[in-house]
């Protein structure tokens, strides 16, 4: 199958093609302008309404003035962070899903984090992000009394790329040197006003209209399962079992072990209701566990097991178990909590090798059954203690008396794995989706942490990537309509049924569209308007030296730092994929 990405270049070169043959035969407007697949439409117009706008000169000014400060903190923290960046790419060289190609590229459905269903919220963010931005030059501009040789709109092909604002080149060099600072920073003093105005409204009122809807809402199911078998899937809200509502995972994982049978009824939201024949199966398994993922447990020790319930119940006082699966294996293994010993463990050393697993079966005679367990453990015993644990390694009993450290489990150099014996089990199959999580950092009604304002930007800003930087378990790129299906409209703003989810999608993604645009400027690299900011930083701190070539010293200082952030820039995105 022909990737995305493969359709999206060859795309690209036909457009290339026709519009050089466009070029060739004069068939092209004089406003419109090609450079391979980058397109520019300028115009003349809008130069009476910029000069109507800039007559409150002392306002925009001091508008400008604060927007430089704070472009200047953004450049100075993105050039410590890509350094710090491309430091880790070099010293830990990972791939990850943030430094493929196609996630380069702020096109909807060809970049993972920008789903092909937000498409016009997307764009929509990002045509006011562009307008913003160069109007805030323009503006500028006619405040400073530059001239504005043209303006328009750029393209790659007929994605819109950005808005562009030529001042004059004369005129701009006859400025002072604060206007053209002020001018460089409006455009992102205008991204992040815009962002700010973007994240007010929907951390306020349009969050506040959305609620978490009755029921457990499903994210995914693992294959294989008794959900998946049943055809739960994605999107799906769960609301019942055997006739019971449930409101919250809480309430179904109590109610899955009321019921004492298999099979059970499950009720879904739209009224449809489907059979979920219940069985013990792996969902994840560590290396060296004693069964795989995807194996049916079906007996411990001769006793059949068909739920959680009866599995916990049948390992419960087992130190030893030989487990049957579906596949008609048998397996003897220890039953106990599984954990990697450190190097720096008190358990390492000629008793057990660094880096082997241990299975920890009791603690000062209390029994232990899951890593649960074994955190649950050690979080009351005070540091200095000394403590009996019992495990096995390789299959042979050991037995350690250790004096607990401060950090407890932690301090004892013990990492745990899930569940028991290495083994995590379901008998049901849902992965939950955290919908009012998402709702409360988001700023409505749901049970998210209490943060600041501050820190709700970050979290909104990381939100579509989150998966991939193990923030939370599923990425947020809106109110899709799969993950509308969790929520429910409430209040006065409720008369709009989806127009709220809409709304709240556009406000989003305006706000990460140009937090990004303008954090992207910022960087200290010409021709980006952080490259220009820094030139004339750097001109006027070599304005106050002692030095005769004063302007060859700030050309060499600017360009340098240019070369060095493209550089570190890139280092970042291939690095990974070509040494990870």
């Amino acid at each position: 199958m022909v990737r995305t990405l493969t359709w999206v270049l060859a795309g690209i070169i036909l457009y290339t093609t026709l519009g050089l043959a466009l070029r060739t035969r004069g068939l092209l407007p004089e406003s419109v302008r090609l450079n391979g697949p980058l397109t520019t439409v300028h115009t003349q117009r809008g130069k009476v309404f910029l000069d109507r706008l800039a007559r409150p000169r002392r306002f925009w000014r001091a508008y400008a003035n604060f927007g430089v400060g704070i472009t200047l903190v953004v450049m100075f923290g993105s050039l410590v962070l890509f350094l710090v960046s491309a430091y880790f790419s070099l010293k830990q060289p990972q791939p990850s899903a943030l430094t493929k190609p196609e996630n380069i590229l702020a096109i909807p459905g060809v970049n993972q984090f920008l789903p092909l269903s937000m498409a016009p919220e997307i764009v929509a963010g990002m045509v006011l992000g562009l307008i913003v931005h160069e109007g805030g030059h323009g503006l500028m501009c006619r405040v400073e009394d530059i001239e504005i040789e043209s303006m328009g709109l750029a393209f790659l092909t007929i994605v819109p790329l950005g808005a562009f604002v030529e001042p004059d080149e004369g005129s701009r060099a006859e400025a002072s040197r604060g206007g053209q600072t002020r001018m460089f920073a409006a455009g992102v003093t205008n991204n992040f006003a815009l962002a700010l105005i973007a994240l007010v409204l929907l951390i306020g009122p349009v969050s506040g209209a959305i609620a978490v809807a009755d029921g457990v809402p499903v994210g995914g199911v693992y294959s294989g399962t008794p959900a998946a078998t049943s055809g739960i899937g994605g999107g799906d809200v769960i609301t019942s079992v055997g006739g019971v509502p449930v409101e919250n995972e809480s309430d179904l994982d109590a109610r899955l072990d009321d019921v004492d049978r298999p099979a059970v009824e499950v009720g879904l939201k739209g009224g449809e209701s489907v059979t979920v024949d219940r069985e013990v199966i792996v969902v994840r398994s560590t290396q060296g566990a004693p069964v795989g993922v995807n194996t049916t447990i079906t007996a411990v020790n001769g006793t059949a097991v068909r739920t959680e319930t009866e599995f916990r119940d049948a390992v419960a006082n087992r130190s030893v178990a030989v487990i049957e699966t579906a596949s008609g294996e048998s397996v003897r293994t220890p039953i106990g909590a599984s954990a990697v010993v450190g190097a720096n463990s008190t358990l390492a050393g000629d008793a057990v090798d660094p880096e082997e697993t241990i299975v920890v079966t009791a603690v000062d005679g209390r029994r232990i059954v899951t890593a649960a367990d074994l955190q649950n453990r050690f979080e009351g015993v005070d540091p200095g203690t000394t403590v009996r644990v019992v495990g096995y390694v390789d299959g042979e009993r050991r037995t350690f008396d250790v004096t607990v450290p401060e950090g407890g489990l932690e301090g004892l150099g013990l990492r745990t794995n899930d569940g028991t014996s290495g083994v995590v089990v379901t008998d049901f199959g849902i992965k939950p989706y955290p919908a009012s999580l998402y709702l409360g950092i988001l700023g409505g009604g749901g049970d998210g942490p209490s943060l600041l304002f501050a820190q709700r930007v970050y979290l909104l800003f990381v939100l579509p990537l989150a998966e991939p930087v193990g923030l939370l378990p599923y990425n947020f790129a809106g109110f899709s309509p799969t993950i509308s299906s969790f929520y429910v409209t409430t209040g006065p703003l409720g008369v709009l049924g989806g127009g709220v989810f809409t709304l709240a999608n556009l406000l989003f993604w305006t706000a990460w569209i140009n937090i990004v645009l303008g954090q992207f400027n910022c960087i200290p690299a010409l021709p980006l308007d952080g490259g220009h900011l820094l030139r004339s930083s750097v001109e006027a701190v070599v304005a106050r030296l002692p030095v005769s070539r004063g302007r060859r010293l700030t050309t060499a200082i600017t360009l340098g730092t240019s070369l060095l952030m493209i550089g570190v820039i890139v280092a970042s995105i291939v690095i990974p994929e070509m040494l990870g």
